[in-house]
């Protein structure tokens, strides 16, 4: 599995402890490369982008908050990212959203969580069936609103 994952400073160090606990996975590392300030939208639009471009199979971002990590995601078309702060969040976001990015929050939840978190996230299958439909009529609104 190929993985894009990117941070801003407040995330360095949660993005780094997520990579060593994944040494299965390929990660394509958009920054950034220590915890010297940066702006997010820089790292995690390179993130999104490995993703939208299939470039890789998932995508992770990683902010203080999470919050402006989701937003800069969800900009970029064909991109579900999802902010998760607990384990069924994370189920939830693959099972039914067919979420491809996961953002976290590093000030929000402690390292063990968000380890736990991005476990839970990659197992997790997506159902399809009846989701789908809702993620057609998502797809619809991003190509009526010119999301690209």
């Amino acid at each position: 599995m190929k993985i894009a994952i990117g941070s801003d400073h407040a995330g360095y160090s949660l993005k780094e402890a997520i990579k060593r606990a994944h040494p299965e996975i390929e990660f394509i590392d958009g920054g950034a490369f220590s915890e010297e300030s940066v702006d997010y939208p820089d790292h995690i639009a390179r993130t999104a982008t490995a993703v939208k471009n299939a470039e890789v199979d998932l995508g992770i971002g990683i902010c203080g908050t999470g919050i402006g990590a989701s937003i800069v995601a969800n900009k970029f078309g064909g991109i579900r990212a999802a902010l998760c702060t607990n384990e069924f969040m994370a189920e939830m976001s693959r099972r039914h959203n067919n979420a491809n990015m996961l953002i976290l929050g590093a000030r929000v939840v402690d390292e063990s969580l968000a380890l736990r978190i991005v476990a839970t996230w990659l197992e997790t299958p997506y159902e399809g069936g009846r989701h789908q439909r809702r993620l057609d009529k998502i797809a619809l609104l991003e190509k009526e609103n010119g999301v690209r």
